[in-house]
């Protein structure tokens, strides 16, 4: 298998979520052996785990202070679709939340061209399983591939009836992604947006952009669009996050009520040794 990048640039409008302003994202071809790189006021940043600064409600890249977030739904895509070379140029600091999946994402890059570059494409191998857990028993392991693909086992769990116990266990291939993972918005109680208002943040968020649950009721006009759509939203997230290890991931992922924070911590330790992964 050899590198990917694309043939010609694609944009992508839209709000930010926190800002409310509209942001605009540049995706240009890149040489090989670039990886995935983020520009903004002329600052370059690779999409690399140890460049993360904040993982609250979303992942956050930061060089010389300079601050691009929300990169997980693009990152999930490119993963996917095996894009190894992108230079995105945000004209934000956030990345546009469009619908609050990767669903419009995914969309924009099917319309596009990709080419096969002459290096080879190189992959990241769990050797030995690695996890990572939180004070509360919240915890993500990575262990070695079973059948040399990433597969993820992901458990949530929530008092309301409404999410419940939800399970995703299944390979990432572009198929899934496309119908189970890619639709798959970010949701949230109704009393956590009232209070991100009064600190001033998600000035862009709406029903257009989130699920919003009030108690056993979903606000959003025809409620969800899977019927494990929350649990399918985590894991687009963590595909996204783990692509921050900056190669396409091989590995047996189990993550139980994890977010951004346990994803980036979990490569953190990865990385701590070699012994834990090989390159190939």
């Amino acid at each position: 298998m050899k590198q990917k990048t694309l043939l010609k640039p694609l944009e992508i409008k839209g709000i930010g979520l926190h800002s409310g302003r509209q942001t605009t994202v540049k995706i240009k071809p890149a040489d090989e052996n670039t990886g995935i790189l983020f520009e903004k006021d002329g600052v370059r940043m690779k999409a690399l785990y140890q460049n993360v600064k904040d993982t609250q409600n979303c992942t956050l890249l930061e060089k010389d202070g300079v601050q691009i977030s929300t990169i997980e739904h693009l990152m999930a895509t490119l993963c996917v679709l095996g894009i190894d070379n992108a230079l995105i140029e945000c004209s934000s600091t956030e990345l546009p939340i469009l619908d609050g999946s990767a669903k419009e994402i995914l969309t924009c890059f099917e319309n596009a061209h990709l080419q096969t570059q002459k290096a080879p494409k190189r992959f990241l191998k769990v050797m030995k399983s690695v996890s990572f857990k939180d004070d509360k028993g919240n915890f993500i392991e990575l262990c070695p591939p079973k059948n040399e693909n990433l597969h993820i086992y992901f458990k949530i769990e929530f008092p309301s009836k409404i999410v419940g116990t939800q399970i995703f266990d299944g390979d990432i291939t572009k198929d899934i992604f496309a119908s189970k993972i890619a639709p798959c918005r970010t949701f949230c109680e109704k009393y956590q947006i009232d209070y991100l208002r009064t600190l001033g943040l998600i000035k862009g968020g709406s029903l257009d952009n989130a699920v919003v649950l009030d108690g056993e009721k979903i606000l959003n006009e025809g409620g969800f669009r899977l019927q494990d759509e929350c649990v399918g939203h985590k894991v687009l997230d963590l595909v996204g996050d783990l692509y921050t290890s900056g190669y396409a991931l091989l590995a047996d992922v189990k993550a139980y009520k994890t977010g951004h924070y346990h994803n980036n911590m979990v490569l953190r330790n990865l990385f701590e040794t070699t012994d834990n992964y090989e390159i190939l």
